[in-house]
């Protein structure tokens, strides 16, 4: 609790300090924890079992009262460690799989559940989230040193790997914690720029750590014209990195339009240039999160790919330059075609990044190329013993060609060629390959990858949040070399990175800021301008709505009224339901009493209260109306001041008593108002009220309102938990009493004192 109480005395535009991050314990946390979830589960279970009312209360909540009380801000990262942890053991005892897996779901559970206690602050939950963390804060020397043992290294630097809950989630694959609400509520104003932080560069290439940012909401108002940290906003990173694409594949359709094989041409240096800085800058990105991170991202997989095969491109290229070599030139430019199949589609899905078929598509290509390597496994010894039966007329070579066409779908060519490898064999073995072939492994593949689909299709936002909260979190890298649009990325490699092996950081930190904002200055003014004077939420754009909005209101109704302007103003109904809520109203003492105030008389009324639900108090001095089917209304029944509307009563006139109220209350005037089941009941029984009557009945309601009252104190009292738990003895006997009948069935039939049969009784 101590540590909570320092977290929470925090500043609330800041985070906690370094020296508070540094004292929190994370180590001691991961075994409790992972005991507990080893007591708490103990079969498998599915998510929505998990979920389920009884096994939440039984286990999650108290799991989540006992972690919460402590208010670590690392236990969130501890779940998803100790989920891991079963996640790995899954995979590894396939015997008890199941049940690993339900603890790695009751983990995940308990990160959701844990960060509700942070929400209350959003910088606090930002912080929580974003924070990197050591698995070993907070352990013992003995544990670091069996640690290392176990690792098999010397160097503290090889321990030391700290990481957020949320690079923990997607490690993990934890789609359902980080689609949550409140954890997609950090993700977007990450995204947006509107939380601002920085992380310590641990793996970097170039590291700029002197001066590390605080969590802090940004306000552009107090922001200088040329704030360098915009640059890593994913959202503004997100359209830097259109551009780039888009300049890069400018450059390689001129680079293979206007190549030349002899000698180098202006426009493939120009591609060079920029394929090298796009290499660069997708390398340092699988160095700041690690190559797990990085290559969860669908589309860093496209942008591999074309390293790859500018890689290839380069060395073909390379050598034919060197050693005069056209035929390594041509099949150079050759490979470097095929990465259109891959540039071209990766600028288009900027624009499609949130259709299921794109999110589906990664899913789907590796369950394809799993069972093609599958299927060529089965059919290599096919191949083989083809080969084997005309190896003097057909190569190898075109054997595969030939079932590759045949598993594809040209079947003639199995029933053609099949004679030309044995008369006997070859008809049997080619009939039996295409039959697999077209009709059995394409039949499963489509099932296989429709079912892919399915799930891809049936889980979309998860998978588009899982995608996007990686987007997000590749966009805030620490790296310096980040910070700057390609090529000049290669610029400040050259010049920082021999820099950093001898200027301070002092002094790194300033020529690293003097060509940022060298290099990227019409940059940096646009996004100034754009979040000062265009944005949505900007005092320009926010006084021009308000000034539009005085002109729209003085506008006469009619004008008002009109279809174009209510399009484009709004409608006023939204705006007054608003403003009913906006307004401040002061709670004054007995306002409840007031709305709610309860009648003396609610409890038990006389009949005619009961028949009609208005009662006005009575009144002295005021000619009271009575009707002949109330009695005792002078003290529980209905005394009304007016006459009562024909509409409700007879149309006959009535007569106004005109006694004293002490009289007038237990008197009646006969009227031919329709009486109802009780009046009609007791008025049969008592005949026509009379004052003695009419006292008796006062005297009786009093007395079942004061039974009534003596009731409502018994409530309170203990008698009815014994009862309660009287009750449950009963039904623990009764239990306990079938199940002795029922074991004692058997020894009652072999020793002959069976009671009678069925059909005896009958």
């Amino acid at each position: 609790m101590e540590e909570g109480q320092r977290f929470t005395q925090g500043q609330t535009l800041l985070s906690p300090s370094d020296d508070y991050l540094a004292s929190v314990k994370v180590f001691p946390f991961i075994p409790r924890l992972k005991r507990d979830a080893i007591k708490s589960i103990d079969s498998a279970l599915s998510w929505d079992q998990l979920t389920a009312s009884d096994i939440n209360f039984a286990v999650v909540r108290p799991l989540v009262f006992k972690y919460a009380r402590l208010r670590n801000p690392a236990i969130i990262y501890v779940c998803l460690v100790v989920r891991s942890h079963f996640l790995a053991a899954a995979e590894d005892d396939l015997a008890f799989s199941g049940v690993s897996l339900s603890r790695a779901h009751l983990c995940e559970i308990l990160a959701m559940k844990l960060a509700n206690h942070f929400a209350n602050e959003q910088i606090t939950l930002v912080y929580v989230m974003t924070a990197s963390w050591s698995p070993l804060a907070g352990a013992s020397s003995d544990v670091v040193e069996e640690v290392r043992c176990l690792l098999g290294t010397g160097k503290d630097e090889d321990m030391d790997d700290p990481q957020s809950a949320l690079e923990m989630a997607i490690a993990t694959r934890a789609k359902r914690f980080i689609s949550s609400p409140i954890v997609q509520a950090v993700v977007n104003d990450i995204y947006s720029g509107r939380v601002v932080y920085s992380t310590t560069a641990n793996r970097s290439i170039v590291a700029d750590n002197y001066k590390q940012r605080a969590v802090e909401i940004y306000d552009s108002r107090n922001a200088s014209w040329l704030n360098h940290y915009r640059l890593r906003v994913p959202k503004y990173g997100a359209i830097l990195e259109f551009m780039n694409f888009a300049c890069l594949l400018v450059t390689f359709v001129l680079c293979l339009s206007y190549h030349e094989i002899s000698s180098l041409r202006a426009f493939e240096i120009l591609f060079i240039v920029f394929a090298a800085a796009f290499a660069l800058e997708e390398y340092t990105a699988s160095m700041e999160h690690g190559w797990g991170i990085y290559i969860a991202n669908m589309w860093n997989v496209f942008d591999t790919s074309f390293i790859v095969v500018t890689v290839f491109y380069m060395a073909l290229r390379i050598k034919g330059l060197v050693y005069n070599d056209p035929s390594a030139s041509e099949w150079g430019f050759d490979i470097l075609a095929c990465g259109a199949c891959i540039l071209f589609p990766r600028l288009a899905f900027f624009m499609v990044s949130n259709n299921v078929v794109i999110l589906s598509l990664r899913a789907m290509t590796a369950e394809f190329v799993f069972f093609m390597g599958i299927a060529a496994i089965c059919f290599s010894g096919l191949l083989f013993t083809l080969w084997t039966l005309a190896a003097d007329t057909w190569p190898i070579k075109s054997i595969a060609w030939l079932m590759v066409q045949i598993w594809f779908g040209n079947t003639y060519l199995s029933f053609g060629q099949a004679s030309s490898f044995h008369p006997f064999f070859g008809p049997i073995l080619m009939t039996g390959f295409a039959a697999l072939s077209n009709t059995l492994l394409l039949t499963i593949l489509i099932s296989i990858l429709s079912n892919t689909f399915a799930r891809i299709d049936e889980n979309a936002n998860q998978e588009y949040l899982f995608q996007f909260t990686i987007t997000t979190l590749e966009g805030m890298k620490s790296d310096a070399l980040f910070s700057y649009q390609p090529p000049f990325n290669l610029l400040a490699f050259v010049i920082l990175w021999p820099a950093s092996f001898v200027l301070s950081p002092r002094w790194l930190h300033t020529a690293n800021v003097f060509l940022i904002r060298l290099t990227s200055f019409p940059i940096l003014m646009a996004i100034t301008i754009y979040e000062r004077y265009l944005h949505k939420h900007s005092s320009l754009i926010q006084s021009t709505q308000s000034a539009a909005q005085s002109v729209y209101h003085s506008l006469p109704r009619s004008v008002k009224s009109l279809p174009i302007l209510e399009a484009l103003m709004g409608t006023n109904a939204n705006d007054i339901y608003e403003a009913i809520f906006d307004v401040d109203v002061e709670e004054e003492e007995g306002d409840d009493d007031e709305f709610f105030s309860e009648d003396p008389h609610v409890g038990l009324r006389s009949w005619a209260s009961r028949e009609d639900g208005t009662r006005t108090p009575p009144s002295s001095g005021v000619p009271v109306v009575h009707t002949p089917d109330r009695p005792g209304a002078g003290r529980g029944g209905r005394s009304s001041s007016f006459p009562r509307s024909p509409v409700h009563g007879s149309p006959r006139p009535r007569k106004i008593s005109l006694r004293p109220p002490s009289l007038a209350a237990a008197a009646e005037v006969p009227t031919q108002t329709t009486r109802s089941p009780l009046s009609r009941l007791f008025g049969s029984r008592l005949g026509e009220p009379s004052n003695a009557t009419a006292d008796k009945i006062d005297r009786v309601e009093e007395g079942i309102k004061r039974v009534q009252e003596l009731l409502e104190d018994v409530r309170t009292l203990p008698v009815t938990k014994l009862k309660d738990e009287m009750r449950e003895l009963q039904e623990r006997q009764a239990r306990i009493e079938g199940l002795l009948l029922m074991l004692t069935r058997g020894m009652r039939n072999e020793s002959g004192h069976s009671g009678p049969s069925r059909h005896d009784t009958l």
